[in-house]
């Protein structure tokens, strides 16, 4: 699926891409994310709490372990729209949607097969 940004949300995303050149905060972010977007579902039952917050957890230690290694603060210290940026970028990187900033939207005429706009 095609998800086109407008203008703010391009921006976003480019400013994450900045804050995370690091391989390894790259690599750390790759396994977090997806651990804290996984914890939330699980743990919101009681049979799942103990997991979800293990994943919840292990995941957030994890993205601090990466902005370790990068030298700077995670994005969503200054602008909490970024924790749904790095859930964007992360589906991105592994194939769940394609991220079309305004730009891109300029050279392909907006055309897209099935998309969602941002």
């Amino acid at each position: 699926m095609n998800v086109r940004l407008n203008r703010e949300w391009s921006r976003l995303l480019e400013s994450y891409k900045a804050d995370h050149k690091d391989p390894r905060n790259r690599a750390t972010h790759m396994v977090g994310i997806p651990m804290i977007l996984a914890s939330l579902p699980i743990a919101a039952t009681i049979v799942g709490l103990p997991l979800g917050a293990a994943l919840f957890t292990g995941g957030w230690a994890l993205q601090f372990l990466g902005h370790h290694y990068e030298g700077n603060d995670p994005a969503f210290f200054t602008d909490r729209r970024s924790l749904a940026v790095g859930a964007m970028w992360w589906a991105q990187k592994v194939g769940l949607v394609s991220l079309e900033s305004e730009a891109q939207q300029a050279v392909t005429g907006g055309r897209t097969s099935t998309s969602a706009t941002v």
